[in-house]
């Protein structure tokens, strides 16, 4: 019998219950790292009144605890990611004469402020890609800064703590959970890229006893009789 027109080719396989649910110790640690980090910044911001707290920690601490090995979560693209990001959105501010403005949420939104917010994302997300250091949260950290939620040299310093103190409370959760995570660089088997991988890396992945890092497995069709 004849093969059927285009049955030589790979079709996607459906995700079975098992391969599309997580754990529930991955679940678990999720949640109690993420609760840790933001108690032990919210903390702080208690003690000293300063904004120690803000939203951003949030995507990074989610970041950190569900993703441990991947390049984006390392220390060093979260430090520098955040640090480019806070210095992007006070330029942003100096651009454009916002930085005794309130913030947008109050004052609301203008032109000058649109502005802000663009040049700021912007040039985040350039100087990242041209430094190669991938941090999805600064995206988030540096339209806090341009529409005015933290607009002093102050508050931006003690953004950057407040970062780093996420970052170590992840990190000796990560450690002290069993869960793998770099000191500063990004662990050899971790992700570097939310891209389809080839072949050759999911051979490599196996060989290291790893999870296939693609997120849909592939089989070839069943004939048709």
């Amino acid at each position: 019998m004849r093969r059927p027109p285009g049955s030589h080719r790979l079709v996607p396989e459906r995700p079975t219950a098992r391969r599309a649910g997580r754990s529930r110790t991955a679940v678990l640690h999720a949640l109690v790292g993420c609760a840790f980090a933001m108690v032990v910044a919210g903390g702080i911001a208690l003690l000293t009144g300063q904004p120690w707290l803000f939203p951003s920690l949030g995507p990074t601490a989610v970041l950190q605890t569900e993703q441990p090995t991947a390049e984006s979560s390392s220390p060093r693209n979260t430090v520098i990611g955040h640090a480019v990001a806070l210095a992007a959105g006070y330029l942003a501010l100096l651009a454009f004469g916002l930085t005794t403005a309130g913030p947008a949420l109050s004052t609301g939104v203008d032109l000058p402020r649109v502005g802000a917010a663009a040049v700021s994302l912007g040039l985040t997300a350039g100087v990242l890609a041209l430094l190669d250091r991938p941090h999805p949260p600064a995206g988030a950290t540096t339209l806090i800064v341009s529409l005015g939620l933290l607009n002093t040299p102050t508050s931006l310093g003690i953004a950057l703590a407040s970062v780093c103190v996420v970052t170590a409370s992840c990190w000796l959760y990560n450690r002290a959970s069993g869960a793998p995570m770099s000191l500063w660089w990004s662990l050899p088997g971790g992700a570097r890229r939310s891209q389809p991988r080839s072949s050759s890396a999911v051979a490599r992945h196996r060989e290291d006893g790893l999870p296939p890092p693609a997120s849909v497995t592939w089989r070839r069709p069943r004939r048709r009789h």
